[in-house]
């Protein structure tokens, strides 16, 4: 326990820092984001790259977000370093050394502070470690939990509107949050020609999003 908690403050450390990118990667995640603005309803839709130069050092492998036009808060950089710790745990037959680069794109420089990708993230450092591709058209919205349990999220309608324009047709949301007082998921993804399927835990979103079992 130690051990990882002394991980998540070096990870941490190492993405604030944007180290230069390496060229030498081998795979590529190209991972859907949704995010919100309070000052519209819209929400945004944002695309992080990921890849890992699989080299011999450093070990244990290393962290590092690279600053571009999607900058993270201090909450969501520490949903990153749990997504990939938890992405580690989950691969214990992977040689886990170099560097996992991850760098946002986005359409116009936006700023997201909140956790609400940590779900997706530990998906797609899943996905990067086991050499598995993404399907197209799935996002997923959702908190990264102890034993990889998808938790709750805010602003879903708008983060649904954002995949919609996008050309995204399912967008995954955390268990028990499809009927809700604030919002009715299923008239809007009917409107929308989305489909919103509810899920419990990172593997059930892993195995959606890629075809894969973890």
């Amino acid at each position: 326990m130690t051990r990882h908690f002394a991980m998540l403050s070096l990870l941490i450390a190492i993405l604030v820092c944007g180290v230069p990118v390496s060229t030498s990667a081998d795979t590529v995640i190209e991972l859907p984001v949704l995010a919100a603005f309070r000052q519209n309803n819209l929400g945004v839709f944002e695309i992080l790259m990921m890849w890992w130069d699989k080299k011999p050092e450093p070990d244990p492998v290393q962290l590092q977000w690279l600053l571009a036009d999607v900058r993270l808060g201090e909450a969501h950089l520490g949903a990153m370093a749990r997504a990939f710790a938890y992405a580690v745990e989950r691969t214990p037959s992977v040689q886990h050394s170099g560097t996992v680069s991850v760098q946002g794109v986005a359409y116009q420089p936006t700023g997201s502070d909140g956790p609400s990708a940590g779900a997706a993230m530990a998906v797609g450092f899943i996905a990067l470690f086991k050499g598995d591709h993404l399907q197209q058209g799935i996002a997923l919205t959702g908190t990264i939990e102890p034993g990889g349990q998808i938790g709750p999220v805010g602003s879903i309608p708008d983060k649904i509107r954002a995949a919609a324009r996008e050309g995204y047709r399912t967008v995954l949301v955390p268990s028990g949050q499809i009927h809700d007082p604030r919002w009715n998921l299923i008239e809007l993804g009917f409107q929308l020609n989305v489909t919103v399927k509810e899920v419990e835990t990172v593997d059930e979103a892993y195995q959606l999003m890629t075809g894969q079992r973890i």
